[in-house]
């Protein structure tokens, strides 16, 4: 009978050991899922991106701000620059983790060099469609002289008339750069380059941003030609419907082009004609951000993609409402949700969306 006892007593015991057994393991198991909730939850950490000052790059950064946190809980500090300063940041000091709008032929060869070298990545190779520098013409140009559509720049400098310069109405206004601009010495090469003196042009400086844009908004109003040097994604491309015009000649090597076209007309004696080169927008990012910002992060910044189209609407509305880059933001979101609801998951779509 005390045998009975005893071995009932150790039965309880052993059935309590293993209860007690039970509850911790059951308690590792869901400590064990906090944590991995917690790190999943904290899988993108702080980021530093460049907010740099032109209307295309302040948008860029801000929607990238709310896509990262609301979408993927990442900490977002957006941060001032500009092509070279913050280009010359992220090379030497690691900072900012990333720079949504850089323009790559301005840093050619160090940038080559820094993804070689595994410092920076080229997480979206053309985060923007349409965009590019160049030679332009009104829509009105083509109203006033329907012979100009589809015609090339080496056809259209045949015909200096049909863009009387204001000054002198026996020659052709051809609309530059402002002094101290880098286009100002590429399009006065290839004015040489093109024997457009010759032909009867004149290259007009328009004196500052102000006074280009301005000849633009002129003509476009008034119905008048216009015939010059702009880029996209810009406004004035948006607002004015600007025509780019092929050069009809091909690009005619980098060597031409950086060793002559973009230096002094000391440093340049025989320009050749040549198309514009070919223009890049990167966007890139540290080490540090593909470590911090995580997987997801980093296929986020792969698949956003602005249309130039979209890009453009998005910049007249900056400018018409004096918009700074985190409203424009939040109207893109809200906006375009057939745009930006492709580059990402259907998760993080329904939080930015809860979130605007």
């Amino acid at each position: 009978m005390f045998q009975l006892k005893i071995m009932f007593q150790l039965k309880i015991k052993g059935e309590k050991m293993n209860t007690f057994k039970k509850l911790i393991i059951s308690s590792l198991v869901a400590l064990g899922f906090f944590a991995f909730n917690v790190n999943a939850n904290a899988a993108c950490g702080k980021l530093v991106i460049a907010e740099q000052n032109w209307a295309s790059a302040e948008l860029m950064a801000n929607v990238d701000k709310i896509i990262l946190e609301k979408g993927y809980g990442c900490e977002v500090e957006l941060v001032p620059g500009a092509t070279m300063p913050t280009f010359t940041s992220m090379n030497d000091k690691g900072s900012p983790d990333m720079n949504p709008e850089q323009w790559a032929n301005a840093v050619y060869t160090p940038l080559k060099k820094a993804v070689d070298e595994k410092r920076l990545i080229i997480a979206n190779k053309a985060p923007i469609t349409g965009l590019g520098e160049g030679w332009w013409i009104t829509p009105g140009t083509i109203k006033k002289h329907p012979k100009i559509k589809g015609m090339t720049a080496l056809e259209i400098l045949e015909h200096p008339e049909w863009f009387p310069y204001k000054e002198d109405p026996s020659k052709g206004a051809f609309v530059g750069c402002p002094a101290g601009w880098g286009c100002q010495l590429a399009n006065a090469n290839l004015f040489r380059a093109f024997e457009m003196e010759k032909k009867g042009w004149v290259l007009v400086d328009p004196g500052s941003a102000a006074g280009l844009d301005g000849s633009i908004a002129k003509a476009a109003d008034s119905g008048n030609p216009w015939f010059g040097y702009y880029w996209n994604p810009t406004s004035i491309i948006g607002k004015y419907g600007l025509i780019p015009v092929d050069f009809g000649v091909k690009f005619a090597g980098r060597d031409n082009w950086d060793n002559c076209i973009t230096l002094a007309e000391q440093d340049c004696a025989d320009p050749k004609p040549t198309a514009w080169t070919k223009s890049e927008v990167n966007s890139i990012v540290t080490a540090n951000f593909a470590k911090t910002g995580g997987k997801d992060a980093l296929k986020y910044v792969k698949k956003r993609v602005f249309p130039g189209e979209v890009m453009n609407s998005m910049l007249v509305y900056m400018a018409d409402n004096q918009a700074k880059g985190s409203d424009a933001a939040i109207e893109f979101l809200k906006q375009h949700e057939g745009v930006w609801g492709k580059w990402v998951s259907g998760g993080a779509k329904k939080k930015i969306k809860a979130g605007l």
